[in-house]
């Protein structure tokens, strides 16, 4: 069956890869092992938004630029971004002194458009019939809305593989099957430490 999968990249990357050695994921490689060979990989699509280097994190940036330049490696693979905004805002402290201030500036980070540029992929390639099976990889309980379309609108099979150690009910309600991304199958689905494309040899970065 012609499988699309549709990745979230930061829901993947907080909840399954961050503090882990498992960040230099073969995307292709991580859906073979956990769906059974009648699914045919016609499509990955990737979605994320280029992160801002912090004083904290200088090379934050490089790595991620590194990471996609290997998924691009991958013939199938398309990379959708939506955009990361960084603001300074004052909120108020959990535990605010008898005196003096009551609040605090902090950085606030979010990142912005994945969820509805995933949503919108989806429903598109539905309608265009570009697919027998759709793969989520998500646990983000805004995509149920677009899953049930799909699901029950369109009579289409939607599968969930979720990142992390439970799944969101919300989501997966409406979905074919769904499937955990185990720790196992993280750590068989890395790239070599050393890929070449078009503009040469790189390497996995040493430290992350």
């Amino acid at each position: 069956m012609r499988t699309c999968i549709y990745v979230d990249g930061f829901n993947l990357y907080y909840r399954a890869l961050k503090d882990t050695p498992y960040k230099w994921l073969n995307l292709a490689t991580m859906c073979r092992l956990i769906l059974p060979p009648t699914n045919t990989l016609t499509a990955i699509t990737y979605f994320t938004a280029r992160v801002q280097p912090r004083a904290a994190d200088p090379q934050q940036a490089t790595r991620q630029q590194t990471y996609l330049r290997a998924l691009a490696t991958l013939p199938m693979l398309s990379i959708v971004f939506g955009s990361f905004l960084s603001t300074t805002i004052r909120m108020p402290l959990a535990h605010p002194p008898v005196q003096g201030p009551r609040t605090v500036e902090v950085i606030k980070t979010e990142e912005k458009g994945s969820d509805v540029n995933i949503a919108s992929h989806l429903i598109h390639d539905a309608h265009r019939r570009r697919f027998d099976v759709a793969v989520l990889v998500t646990n983000d309980s805004d995509l149920a809305e677009p899953v049930r379309l799909v699901t029950q609108e369109l009579g289409l099979i939607v599968g969930i593989l979720y990142p992390g150690a439970k799944q969101s009910r919300t989501l997966c309600r409406y979905a074919t099957f769904v499937r955990p991304i185990r720790t196992g199958v993280l750590a068989a689905s890395q790239f070599p430490p050393t890929l070449t494309d078009t503009h040469g040899t790189f390497h996995k970065p040493s430290v992350w």
